[in-house]
């Protein structure tokens, strides 16, 4: 028996102003999975993440959130590392506690509490050891752990990452898949992460969704054992 969807997209458009990236799509993610998103440059996967993550609202259809523990379910967004203000003036440690704002409002005094969890998010992605730094002097993959402590502070259900192993060194980007799969297994998260290092994910991820020329294809673990059968459907080359 399948689980139950956390979200729902039901015939969806999305793009930008009236350009459509992405027609007339079809979803159902499963509470509790972890799945990659792969696709080719351009073929709109951080359009999609934005679109689940209800930051870019549909040109058309529906995007369906289910309740969970009766609650409509919090997102947690990361986005791409060059997406980020350069300028961002701020330490390790105030970027992640900008996850708590859904909570506190910002310029108001964070309780201790709250600075508590921030600090046993950022212990958990391994992060607390440089987060009295500033942001702009760490390096990708620190800066990496900073932004998925700041996401879990918002204590979310389902986690959206887009490219979080882009343009790391290999043993930061088996860190943050460690990390991941731990918050995937321990806090039941629902996780899904856009990637082109198909090697890097294959021992984690339990679905497989593809883009390609506006089209979503949905594939299993299995699927993912089989990379020339992705690589056809994909058209590029995966690592």
């Amino acid at each position: 028996m399948s689980a139950e969807p956390i979200v729902i997209l039901d015939h969806v458009t999305a793009g930008y102003g009236q350009r459509a990236v992405l027609r007339d799509l079809c979803l159902q993610l499963p509470r509790g999975s972890f799945t990659a998103l792969l696709g080719g440059n351009g073929s709109g996967k951080t359009t999609l993440l934005k679109t689940m993550a209800g930051l870019l609202p549909p040109l058309a259809g529906t995007v369906t959130y289910r309740p969970v523990d009766g609650q409509p379910p919090v997102i947690g967004y990361v986005p791409q590392r060059e997406a980020l203000d350069p300028l961002f003036l701020l330490s390790g440690f105030e970027v992640a506690l900008m996850g708590t704002y859904g909570r506190v409002r910002p310029g108001r005094r964070v309780p201790a509490h709250e600075c508590e969890f921030v600090w046993q998010c950022l212990r958990l992605t391994g992060a607390d050891g440089f987060a009295t730094q500033p942001f702009t002097q760490l390096s990708g993959g620190q800066k990496q752990r900073v932004l998925i402590a700041r996401a879990l502070a918002s204590r979310p259900r389902l986690m959206l990452l887009d490219e979080p192993i882009a343009g790391i060194d290999q043993p930061a980007v088996e860190t943050i898949m460690d990390t991941l799969s731990t918050l995937h297994r321990e806090w039941g998260l629902t996780v899904v992460l856009v990637t082109h290092n198909l090697a890097a994910v294959r021992p984690y991820v339990d679905r497989v969704l593809v883009l390609r020329r506006g089209a979503l294809y949905e594939g299993t673990r299995q699927d993912l054992a089989a990379p020339e059968k992705l690589a056809r459907l994909l058209d590029f080359s995966l690592e």
